[in-house]
């Protein structure tokens, strides 16, 4: 019997009403119940930082140091950074929404049912990373690296996933059929446990082949 490919359990956020902050982020800080909105937080130190029930929105982040962060029922929403390290943070039950990063390092980092909508993500690092019910909606990823990484019940919907790098990673339920444009640059023998259409099953016989070393000659 052919198993069908579990979906990701679906984030449903419901913020309550927030305060609006306009201060700055500190190491181990602890956000609650917060709108940070249209700050500019380059350089900001946020170490083990905790946002529970927050949303930021339209926030400067490059350079942000939030390594170990943990974004919990909240919300990211039009945030951009450069250079933004998240490594080690934590997300869960959160949604990004039209973000536009480059360079963010997220290896080793917790995703546990997460929206990721629309938005550019440029290079990011995600090694070590775990992800499980994760939804990428409309959104664009340039060169993610997924190296040794965790994906499980992770679909990718109307996106466009280029240059990405699967080394080593471990998937299942990983359902790519959504992806408008897929460019696996390395990894391609860790897509057990993922689920293709034909059409990209076509795109990707090259792929395949080189990766085989199989010789296809007219």
């Amino acid at each position: 019997m052919k198993r069908k490919t579990r979906e990701p359990r679906r984030v449903e956020l419901r913020l309550p009403p927030l305060e609006p902050y306009e201060g700055g982020l500190g190491p181990d800080g602890d956000y609650d119940g917060l709108e940070l909105a249209g700050l500019d937080l380059t350089g900001a130190s946020g170490e083990g930082a905790r946002f529970l029930d927050c949303a930021v929105r339209e926030c400067v982040l490059d350079e942000a140091r939030l390594t170990g962060a943990r974004f919990l029922d909240s919300r990211l929403e039009a945030v951009r950074g450069v250079g933004t390290d998240l490594s080690q943070a934590r997300l869960r039950d959160a949604e990004v929404v039209g973000a536009r990063f480059g360079g963010t390092r997220m290896y080793g980092s917790a995703w546990e049912r997460v929206l990721v909508g629309g938005g550019k993500w440029e290079y990011p690092n995600l090694r070590g990373a775990t992800l499980r019910d994760v939804v990428f909606e409309g959104c664009v990823l340039v060169e993610p690296d997924f190296g040794g990484a965790v994906l499980e019940r992770v679909a990718f919907v109307d996106c466009e996933l280029v240059g990405v790098d699967f080394s080593g990673a471990k998937l299942a339920d990983v359902d790519l059929r959504g992806v408008r444009r897929l460019e696996i640059a390395r990894g391609v023998e860790s897509l057990a446990g993922a689920v293709v259409s034909s059409a990209q099953l076509l795109d990707l016989a090259p792929v395949f082949a080189a990766r085989l070393g199989v010789r296809v000659e007219d």
